[in-house]
């Protein structure tokens, strides 16, 4: 299966988060317990955000993933990602728009959010703008394509990714393609070989985007996640990891080779960072024309069967989801929920797999941008 850079974008970043090298997670300094039972002490309802004391303490859960590898002396090595302090934490709240697509589904007398994320942004976008947080703040439940601060989930990833006792290698040639562009990226080969040879390569175009600034570690998905861990909000997972991982690895020696030599075709091309450049900053701008038109400006899918992966890459994959939104929301449950953006694009997206089970969605408009 081909595996343009968009997927970076598409899939639930635990994947790319877990595949990252030498990956430490920490988290911003909480503020103190006083100053959230201060926010906490007034009641909340759906019109109102919390305090920025409390939200503070809550995104103080939110996982900042650092990946940080030996960087080879000989390359100008793109900046790590650092964890931000709590006054940095506090600032960015306080400053943070609304970016992203953010939709309003209504059925049975309550309301559940559909929100479109990247999964690598940059520093100051991680940070929820108030309509998004005031969402959040007002569902009973966060649900994620797959939630990456889950123990079980993380290590049934791990598992379903890890290279195979006895799995064939690479050819040489192949090999050292793959090694050229690790090099090339300052990751250490041995940070990367306990992985399957595709993670390999996909975790090499997740890091491709460091050098515009999109780091993982700053993915919004991951963010989100601390935030409802913080505000003590339940986190459900809409995907399993094994169907994550069958989207990205294969048993046959033939498909692994052919994933691995398209996306060094894209790295060494460039395309891949253009891509994910462009599809950020859709994102940042909630660019929802420019998204749809993804496929006939990528430059990747250039066959039927790259067209049927990248169908069965997003589309195929938003019924699933949809039913078990349906599912939840009917249960009486006000869901928040934050997947990736391409999947809440055209006829078969999310939005309108919603309408089709009956929800009145609409989209929610943000505030000029300042």
């Amino acid at each position: 299966m081909n595996k343009p850079s968009s997927l970076v974008l598409l899939l639930a970043g635990c994947a790319a988060l877990l595949g990252a090298p030498a990956a430490t997670c920490a988290a911003p300094p909480s503020t103190d317990a006083q100053s959230q039972s201060q926010s906490q002490s007034q009641p909340q309802s759906q019109s109102q955000s919390p305090g920025p004391r409390r939200m503070a303490a809550a995104v103080a859960a939110a996982p900042v993933t650092a990946a940080s590898a030996p960087a080879p002396a000989a390359i100008d090595c793109p900046p790590e990602a650092t964890v931000p302090t709590r006054e940095e934490v506090a600032a960015g709240m306080r400053d943070a728009t609304d970016s992203g697509f953010l939709w309003r589904a209504t059925k049975a007398g309550h309301t559940s959010y559909l929100y479109g994320t990247i999964h690598v942004a940059r520093r100051e976008w991680m940070y929820p703008g108030p309509l998004v947080t005031r969402a959040l703040a007002s569902s009973d439940v966060v649900a994620l394509e797959l939630d990456p601060s889950d123990p079980e989930v993380s290590a049934r990833l791990q598992r379903a990714i890890a290279l195979r006792p006895g799995a064939s290698e690479l050819p040489p040639a192949l090999e050292a393609r793959l090694r050229a562009q690790m090099f090339a990226a300052c990751v250490d080969p041995a940070t990367l070989a306990g992985m399957r040879p595709e993670m390999r390569a996909v975790t090499l175009e997740v890091l491709g985007g460091r050098r515009l600034g999109l780091q993982p570690a700053y993915g919004i998905d991951a963010f989100i996640d601390g935030m409802a861990h913080g505000l003590k909000k339940p986190v459900r997972s809409l995907e399993t990891p094994e169907s994550q991982a069958e989207l990205l690895v294969s048993d046959d020696p033939e498909q692994t080779r052919q994933s691995v030599a398209e996306v060094l075709e894209e790295l060494e091309g460039g395309n891949g960072p253009r891509i994910l450049g462009r599809l950020a900053n859709d994102w940042r701008r909630g660019d929802l024309d420019d998204l749809a038109t993804y496929a006939s400006w990528c430059d990747c899918l250039k066959t039927a069967q790259q067209h049927a992966d990248f169908v069965k890459l997003v589309d195929d994959r938003n019924p699933l989801m949809a039913e078990r939104i349906a599912k939840w929301h009917e249960s009486g449950t006000a869901l928040f929920v934050a997947v990736g953006s391409l999947h809440l694009v055209g006829p078969r997206g999310l939005p309108e797999l919603m309408r089709q089970r009956g929800f009145v969605v609409e989209r929610v408009a943000y505030a000029p941008a300042r």
